[in-house]
Parts: C-alpha cells; sequence; structure tokens
C-alpha cells in the first residue's frame, strides 16, 4: 500500500544511523510515500527499484528548480541560485540544455579516460598507505577515502594542491542539510572557483578547466559564465564525494564481512566486479536531489500534482533490486549484481566510471598493504554521515599488521619507508 503521511520523517541523523531498517520497513509499506526531509520539506520518496528507474526517467519530472523558485520559498525551503549554490550545472538541467553541458565534459569522464588514469591512481593509494601502513592503526576515512578522491579530482581540474583542504571542507560542508553554514560552504566554493577560472582564462595550464574556459560558440551552444562555474562546482563537489563515499561503505563491508575480504585478498582480479555489489548494497547517495512535476502525474499508483518533489531513495531502490532474503545478504562473487546507485537514464552518473576505477585500485591497494585490517573497536559499530542525501562512513578505525615495506608502482622507483 501506498502511504501519504506527513509524519515519516527522513533524513534525520536517527534515521541515517539506521537507514536500511528504516527503509526496509518503508518498502513493506509500498512503493513510494509522502514524506518530510531534515529541512522540513515535503516530498514524494520512492523506495523500490522498477519505481525507481521510472522516477529517475520520467519525462514529466524536472531536475531544474528555478521556475518552482517561489512556490518553494513560500513553503519555507531555501533555493540557492546559479553563482552562489549548486545551480547552473547539467545536474539540475532538462534537455536540451542538459544535453549540450553534458556533451563538454563527458569526454574526460569515459571508461577509456578513467582506465588511463589507474596508474596515476595507484601512485596516489600507494602514497597515502605509506603514511600509515607503519603505524598498525588509522582512520582510513581522514587518511585514504577522503584524500584520494579529492587528489584525483583536483589533479583532473588542475586545482592547486594546498587549496585542496579548503575545498574538501566546503564540499564536506555543502552536502549537509540546509542550513546557514552549508549555504556558507558553498558561497566560498563558488567564490573560490569563480577566482580560479579567472586565473585558468588568464594562464591555461593544459587542465579541464582550463579546456573549459576555451570553449567557444559552436553549433551546441556556448558555454556561458554561468553555466561554467556552476560546471565547476559540481565536478568538484560530485566529482570526488561519491567516491569517499563508495570506499568508505566498501571498506565497512569488508570490515563487517572479514571473510569476503579475504575472498578478494587472495582473488584481486575480482575487486572491479566486487565494486558493483558494493555499490547495491550500500549506494554512496542515499537520496537523489528532489525533482519537480511539470504537469499533474501518477507514479506507483499515487497522484503527484504539478509543482510537488519527487525523490528517490537510492540506497533502498539499490537493495530492492534482489529478492527480501538476499537484499542484505554481502556477496562479493555475485554476478552482475542490479542497483540505481548511479542513476538512471539521462542524469546516470557521469562520474561512474572514474568512480569505478578509484574505488577498485584503491581497494586492492589497501587489501594488499593492510594485512589483518579489522575494525579497531568491533564493538563500536558504526557512525553514518548524520545529515546530507549522502551516505557514508564518519570515520573508518582500523587497526592491521603494521609494514614499512612498499610495493614497486609503475612510473615510481622502489621505496622501503
Amino acid at each position: 500500500m501506498t502511504t501519504r503521511d506527513d509524519a515519516i520523517l527522513v533524513g534525520t541523523p536517527d534515521f541515517k544511523a539506521d537507514a536500511h531498517a528504516r527503509y526496509a520497513e518503508l518498502r513493506e509499506r509500498g512503493p513510494i510515500h509522502r514524506v518530510h526531509s531534515a529541512d522540513g520539506s515535503a516530498v514524494w520518496l520512492v523506495v523500490e527499484y522498477e519505481l525507481g528507474r521510472e522516477a529517475l526517467a520520467h519525462p514529466k519530472l524536472s531536475k531544474d528548480p528555478e521556475p518552482f523558485a517561489e512556490r518553494l520559498r513560500a513553503a519555507g525551503q531555501h533555493i540557492m541560485l546559479a553563482g552562489s549554490g549548486f545551480g547552473g550545472n547539467m545536474l539540475t538541467a532538462d534537455p536540451p540544455e542538459h544535453t549540450r553541458l553534458r556533451r563538454l565534459v563527458s569526454k574526460a569522464f569515459t571508461a577509456g579516460a578513467a582506465e588511463r588514469l589507474a596508474p596515476r591512481i595507484e601512485q596516489l593509494s600507494h602514497r597515502l598507505v605509506d603514511a600509515f601502513a607503519a603505524d598498525g592503526r588509522a582512520d582510513l576515512v581522514a587518511s585514504f577515502t577522503r584524500p584520494l578522491p579529492m587528489a584525483v579530482i583536483c589533479e583532473l581540474l588542475g586545482v592547486p594542491e594546498e587549496r585542496r583542504a579548503d575545498l574538501q571542507r566546503w564540499t564536506r560542508e555543502g552536502m549537509s542539510n540546509p542550513s546557514e553554514a552549508q549555504r556558507a560552504a558553498l558561497v566560498a566554493l563558488n567564490s573560490y572557483l569563480r577566482g580560479l577560472l579567472g586565473d585558468k582564462r588568464r594562464n591555461p595550464t593544459g587542465d579541464l578547466l582550463s579546456e573549459l574556459t576555451r570553449v567557444h560558440d559552436d553549433d551546441h551552444g556556448r558555454l556561458s559564465d554561468t553555466e561554467l562555474l556552476g560546471t565547476a562546482v559540481l565536478l568538484v563537489v560530485a566529482g570526488h564525494e561519491t567516491t569517499v563515499n563508495l570506499l568508505g561503505n566498501a571498506l565497512a563491508a569488508l570490515l563487517d564481512h572479514p571473510e569476503q575480504a579475504a575472498y578478494l585478498r587472495e582473488r584481486p582480479q575480482l575487486v572491479p566486479a566486487a565494486v558493483e555489489e558494493f555499490l547495491r548494497y550500500d549506494a554512496p547517495v542515499e537520496t537523489t536531489p528532489a525533482r519537480f512535476a511539470t504537469e499533474d502525474l501518477t507514479l506507483g499508483g499515487q497522484h503527484i500534482r504539478a509543482g510537488q518533489a519527487v525523490a528517490v531513495a537510492l540506497t533502498s531502490a539499490s537493495r530492492d533490486a534482489l529478492p527480501p532474503d538476499e537484499a542484505a545478504r554481502l556477496d562479493v562473487s555475485r554476478p552482475e549484481p542490479r542497483h540505481l546507485a548511479f542513476g538512471h537514464g539521462i542524469h546516470y552518473c557521469l562520474g561512474a566510471p572514474l568512480a569505478r576505477v578509484e574505488a577498485a585500485v584503491g581497494l586492492r591497494v589497501l587489501l594488499s598493504r593492510l594485512p589483518g585490517l579489522a575494525w579497531a573497536d568491533p564493538s563500536a559499530g558504526v557512525r553514518w554521515l548524520p545529515a546530507g542525501i549522502t551516505r557514508g562512513p564518519v570515520a573508518l578505525p582500523v587497526r592491521f599488521t603494521a609494514s614499512v615495506i612498499r610495493q614497486a608502482v609503475p612510473g615510481e622507483a622502489r621505496t622501503n619507508g
């Protein structure tokens, strides 16, 4: 049965701390529910796989919030426009604008382009592990899962190394629930990238941001200043935050299932395929940003009025791709598991190939370099991100057999500590 119960509150710290159990309860009650988000806004939330696919590709659900801005503000929701928040990019655009904006950056994120970055990702992974391998203990979020994706996307975009910590902080705060601190972080990120793009125009350095600043008029239209900034913000945020949580969720799953970690440690060639199971088991983006009904429509048997918001719980829908008795079971040898972790349809995650390569390379390095990897305190439990649309561990405190032996990596000289 579909429910319309405004008492259902999602996205709160309590909900996110027990998300899988909460979503399982919702799935038992129906495929779509009228809920309130942590910021108080009402949204139709899709929790099942097949209906999730339908919603993600629905032609009457728009990604662009600006036509609905007045109504959303009247309902108490804060809307940040392009140039100060998270707008002006392909994520908040519909065709034909979405098609044009996506085409401008798509070549940098193909599967082939991602594979060509694998050797550099391996170098960066080993360098990060070198910093803590001799300690026997580490927080893998602070030491690995956050810095690796940030380093990769910043090298690709051409962000100076000394500013990466700032971008990491602004992104983390900007992905939390709406608040003054969250809005200030997004304004700071926009301000910095606006200045950086100006520097790239004056002194191009052969990176992706430099290439985007040189886009001129063609038969597909011009990349405006607003769209350029919006695209840069999207590439920084989405280009690393998803991978941070993909790696974190995968490691949390392996730490909870040491027999699965042992299986992959003995068969490292299977790690890329196992990444798909990690995506199904615990999707790194918990819920999509809202889509808005451009006219009255029916979804999952429920009447959605024009202007109402619809979101898909990717974490829930991905588990729903399997029968209930299999959904909660991790199996890294599962053949081609279905999931919606990267979305579906024209807005399918552009950076999915890069995220997959980063996760596969990073996990292989950690499994090979950290024998005896286990929770530092098995009784402590995982602390999950308490706010925002992403899902991932706040920290991963682990212990392992200390080692200073460094494996040779292509392109680097062999070192021993």
